[in-house]
């Protein structure tokens, strides 16, 4: 009998976390014996899910529903699937199997299931936090028992496997959260907070510029905590140039950073450390004292403008981003008030304007003073409203300013990238022209020109490429 086929195409669905564990996907489906490929031709088709916030779920549940029409084997893996588990599989009998992190490390063996006819269970779901010890500096000697999704680099490359050849690449710091921020289930399903070994990173960066890759961004869900399990909670200051100094690597950009962790000597380190990308993606979500404390979050507007104002100071033209949610149990008018005032004086370059909704299992969900969904989308759409005047006025700001562009694309000699301020996917870009021709990957001094909303258009300014 001839061997089956055996081609399987990944979808990755919500953050940047989940394009790192889709690539580790990819590595350990392809050591399998499986061909990864993103063509119609593939035989199973396995949804990296989000399980997020109530948009995200709906998303992750069309797209298994989309791919179950084309007669392809369905698999959900990522958060939606941890999080459910044989809740989801039951009532979604289209996807063929939901697996969960600890299905990651053998993903090939139970496609090899799924192919064949045997049978493959649906995960079981569990609180991940209750997997590693509560203290973090007992976690480096217990988390080889546990499934770490994005973790699972190898020198050889084997456990990673790029999916695209952007000049561009995610590399998690750490996975899971131990804050308990009362609207976000995360920790409940990616865990205890875990960093990865400084080795690790930067052997995974030396490979990844290898690849192609010039600037890499770092993700976790809270990088300020990155060391605290490895008695370092300096770090990642140390870090930053080692990775700076990767042979191939132009630029280093910093996400998911925490306001209230944000330490003086980091701060200092990502704005003044060659190869590091001024660039400060603060977790606000809100700026009403009394929302953050019910929250179980920290901070004020004046406090978010004094750590701005201290970010300004080291490096004026710093890029700056938030999201911030609106609608929360109890928030007044004067709360979203407060809000527009913080974002008025905060100048940030994107904001990120979420409505608020119940999550199983947080403590938020419980609270009282719940406002109807009328209410939440009226402050969504009044937030957003400002948020994008903000924004774009912020962008004006600089006109007639120098900035270094990443050359991400080029299409009939039109070069689009984006400049230290602009993180990927979410931030805007910058157009070059006049006579742009440099090559893909390559950082192009320019002049900003024009604006259209966040995005900037810009003149190369005759430096050499």
């Amino acid at each position: 009998m001839p061997s089956p086929s055996r081609s399987v195409a990944l979808v990755t669905l919500g953050c940047a976390r989940n394009e790192v564990d889709s690539e580790e996907l990819a590595g350990r489906l392809g050591a399998g014996g499986w061909t990864v490929t993103d063509g119609d031709d593939a035989d199973v088709v396995v949804i990296n899910t989000c399980g997020f916030i109530d948009s995200a779920k709906k998303d992750s549940i069309d797209t298994v529903l989309a791919a179950a029409e084309s007669g392809k084997k369905v698999v959900a893996v990522g958060c939606l699937a941890e999080r459910y588990g044989a809740e989801l599989a039951a009532s979604l009998p289209e996807a063929d199997a939901v697996l969960g992190f600890d299905s990651y490390a053998d993903i090939a063996a139970r496609l090899d299931d799924l192919a064949a006819g045997r049978p493959v269970p649906a995960h079981t779901p569990r609180d991940r936090r209750t997997l590693l010890p509560v203290a973090p500096a007992h976690r480096p000697a217990a988390v080889a028992e546990v499934a770490v999704p994005g973790h699972a680099w190898l020198p050889s490359g084997m456990a990673r496997k790029r999916l695209d050849d952007s000049p561009t690449a995610y590399l998690k710091l750490a996975s899971g959260c131990d804050r308990r921020c009362s609207f976000c289930a995360i920790p409940s399903f990616r865990g205890s907070f875990v960093s990865r070994p400084q080795q690790d990173l930067l052997g995974e960066a030396r490979w990844l510029a290898e690849s192609g890759v010039r600037e890499l961004v770092l993700v976790s869900e809270n990088s300020t905590s990155y060391g605290k399990d490895l008695g370092d909670l300096r770090a990642l200051e140390s870090l930053l140039p080692d990775l700076a100094a990767v042979d191939g690597i132009e630029r280093i950009r910093v996400s998911y950073l925490q306001p209230a962790e944000l330490r003086p000597s980091l701060l200092a380190a990502i704005a003044g450390t060659p190869g590091v990308a001024p660039y400060f993606d603060l977790s606000f979500q809100h700026a009403s004292a009394p929302v953050l404390r019910r929250m179980k979050r920290f901070g004020s507007t004046e406090a978010f403008l004094q750590l701005l104002g201290r970010v300004r100071e080291l490096v004026p033209d710093a890029g700056a981003r938030s999201n911030v949610i609106v609608g929360f149990p109890g928030e007044s008018e004067a709360d979203v008030a407060e809000l527009e005032r913080f974002l008025t004086g905060a100048r940030l370059d994107v904001v990120g304007v979420f409505g608020y909704s119940d999550e199983d299992g947080t403590q938020a969900a419980t609270y009282d003073g719940k406002l109807d969904a009328a209410e939440i989308a009226a402050r969504v759409e009044q937030v957003s409203a400002l948020a994008e005047e903000l924004m774009s006025q912020r962008a004006e700001d600089r006109l007639g300013t120098r900035v270094e562009v990443l050359v991400e694309s080029v299409v009939d000699g039109e070069l689009v990238g984006r400049a230290v301020h602009q993180g990927p996917d979410t931030d805007g870009t910058t157009t070059l022209t006049a006579g742009s021709n440099a090559a893909r990957g390559r950082i192009v001094p320019a002049l900003v020109t024009a604006t259209e909303g966040i995005d900037l258009i810009a003149r190369p300014d005759g430096q050499p490429w």
